[in-house]
């Protein structure tokens, strides 16, 4: 009787980047960023250390994908939440839940990630397609609340930070998650209606009639 032959699955390469990634992740949230480096992660994957440079020629490259790679799955679940809500406060309420939920998950290795000084220019997942976010919001706000895009805009990118720095204290002091919702949740819809009377009364432009 003829012994079978072990046959290894070929994966594409792009199946294999993002299992040496998911490698990595769960090294990063286990041990550190310390504890990785490329033959580790080659071990961890089956695979050789050559071939995890052939794929990220530097621990640089590899550390810069994962965290852009971590962010954008966010800001997908937080577009999919937000394109679901049918009012404002399930809009905010939403989008806020979605991050913290991940943050609650793999916030962990954001943060992680983030500290480590070659990736300081990416440390913020806010920062993760922003300006499409921070428009997408803010002409909510104008739609919605009669507020001027010219004010809208800016009010929404300064409270735009408001969900991270919620995940931040949630991971930090282990608080319990839905408190913390609840308070980003009225802190951003609170500001939201005093911006919209300040407008009414100190921001819109008056409008006057021409004298007869």
């Amino acid at each position: 009787m003829s012994e079978l032959k072990k046959t290894r699955t070929r994966l594409s390469p792009e199946v294999r980047k993002n299992l040496l990634l998911d490698r990595a992740a769960e090294l990063v949230a286990a041990e550190g960023v310390s504890a990785l480096n490329m033959e580790r992660l080659g071990k961890e994957a089956g695979v050789s250390k050559s071939l995890v440079y052939a794929y990220y020629p530097s621990m640089k490259d590899l550390l810069q994908t994962l965290l852009k790679r971590e962010y954008k799955r966010l800001r997908v679940l937080q577009n999919s939440a937000a394109q679901s809500a049918e009012t404002f406060e399930q809009l905010v309420r939403r989008v806020t839940t979605t991050y913290l939920t991940y943050m609650e998950d793999r916030g962990l290795i954001l943060e992680r990630l983030a500290a480590e000084p070659s990736l300081e220019d990416h440390g913020d997942p806010t920062e993760y397609s922003r300006e499409s976010a921070v428009q997408y919001l803010a002409e909510v706000v104008r739609d919605n609340f009669g507020i001027d895009l010219s004010v809208a805009l800016p009010a929404v990118d300064i409270s735009f930070g408001m969900p991270a720095a919620a995940g931040h204290y949630l991971i930090r002091n282990n608080a319990n998650r839905q408190t913390i919702e609840d308070i980003t949740v009225a802190m951003i819809i609170g500001s939201v209606e005093a911006l919209k009377q300040k407008y009414e009364t100190s921001l819109k432009p008056l409008v006057r009639k021409s004298q007869p």
